[in-house]
């Protein structure tokens, strides 16, 4: 999928749940600078999911109080690719039929390697 059609996902109809900052830093067990921090960082990725909504950092990017295992890696990865933070998240929300299924669903089962590898193909 191309970096275009990535920037024009419905990702309030993709994306399950949302956090907002404070709840995302809550679940962390941090404060809502350093989510900011870490989303300004590529550690998270946030986005407004929905017209009228404020910035929100998927709710499955955060497993038993911590980011998920590779998950700042591979934002990386797709940050050095070019991609903002709306295509990250759809990239890693969208079904990927030679994974198979989503990055996210790979990274919360521990197989993140197979997901970077394919993210390193992007650069």
């Amino acid at each position: 999928m191309s970096e275009t059609s990535l920037a024009d996902v419905d990702l309030a109809s993709l994306v399950p749940a949302w956090l907002e900052w404070a709840e995302t830093a809550e679940q962390l067990g941090l404060a809502v600078s350093t989510v900011r921090t870490m989303v300004r960082n590529h550690e998270l990725a946030q986005a407004v999911p929905a017209p009228g909504q404020g910035p929100r950092i998927p709710a499955e990017f955060v497993q038993d109080g911590l980011v998920v295992k590779g998950l700042s890696g591979l934002l990386t990865l797709l940050q050095d690719a070019g991609y903002d933070d709306r295509e990250k998240i759809a990239w890693i929300f969208l079904e990927q039929p030679d994974l198979p299924g989503r990055p996210i669903d790979a990274l919360r089962e521990n197989r993140g390697s197979e997901v970077k590898r394919r993210a390193q193909a992007l650069l």
